[in-house]
């Protein structure tokens, strides 16, 4: 099952300045967020990418044609340095096709653009490229193929720290409660997708905002509640969580590496139009 990734868009909250890296490159530890999302997928046997490329495209071609496996795998050297013998290896059984799909486009037209690249896949996932889990995706994918939907999304708790103020007519403040402690969820950016869903995307238009809206009018998309780990790295304060995490072993999303841990729990599949309203607000 092949999985496109979005990683194309500027990621200004992440920017110090013209030179800086794509988001999606910005490091964890010694590897890119994006590889750690990669990494995920191929855990589950997701090892055929589709990368949607955009700003920053040369960087992310770069280092996957410079990839250098002993950074993040133990290895023997010998003969002073001529043989190397990796003990282990990240992606040498990975498939990864780069696509220029433009610097300001839509996510719903990057995805449109490497439709030709779905080859038979009647069923395919895809990614925003800088968020990370560890949700069972293997179940996820099981619990869709059950339905008739075009998709499904990853709805999680918001992480934000913000605070809802509750104001009446007369302009007095009659509560504040923080968005974390709402029932609502948010677009977690994992997905899970059928080709049905092109039939709701037009050219130019947004994935969530105009595709998935539309599929769920239809009652065609579909929502799996997940309340185990879940993180953006849309800030600088989000990516030095997500270090620290890294620094301390505790990374949650690395269900590659063989820690023992429990997943969060998923809750059964919803129709997405149950929802009041379906927001991203992203742009990749």
């Amino acid at each position: 099952m092949k999985v496109v990734l979005f990683c194309g868009g500027l990621g200004m909250r992440m920017r110090s300045g013209t030179d800086s890296l794509p988001k999606p490159m910005m490091p964890i530890g010694s590897r890119p967020v994006l590889w750690h999302i990669m990494r995920y997928y191929a855990h589950f046997g997701h090892t055929e990418f589709i990368l949607c490329l955009g700003y920053g495209a040369r960087a992310v071609k770069d280092y996957f044609l410079n990839y250098q496996e002993t950074h993040s795998n133990d290895f023997v050297l010998s003969k002073g340095g001529q043989e190397i013998e990796l003990l282990s290896s990240d992606i040498s059984d990975w498939r990864i096709t780069f696509v220029d799909t433009g610097m300001d486009t839509a996510i719903g037209e990057r995805l449109r653009r490497v439709r030709r690249y779905l080859d038979d896949d009647e069923v395919f996932l895809a990614n925003y490229g800088d968020v990370l889990t560890d949700a069972p995706m293997d179940q996820i994918v099981d619990d869709f193929l059950t339905t008739d939907a075009v998709g499904t999304l990853l709805a999680v708790d918001p992480q934000d720290s913000f605070h809802v103020v509750k104001i009446d007519l007369t302009g007095n403040l009659t509560g504040i409660e923080p968005v974390a402690d709402m029932e609502m969820r948010i677009n977690g950016g994992f997905f899970v997708l059928r080709q049905g869903i092109f039939d709701y995307l037009n050219e130019g238009e947004d994935l969530v905002m105009d595709g998935c809206v539309r599929a769920a009018k239809d009652g065609r998309f579909r929502a799996v509640r997940y309340d185990g780990f879940w993180a953006p790295m849309d800030t600088l304060k989000e990516r030095s969580h997500l270090e620290e995490l890294y620094r301390t072993g505790e990374s949650p999303w690395a269900v590659w590496d063989g820690t023992d841990r429990e997943p969060g729990r998923v809750v059964p599949v919803v129709e997405v139009g149950d929802v009041t309203t379906i927001g991203s607000g992203r742009r990749r």
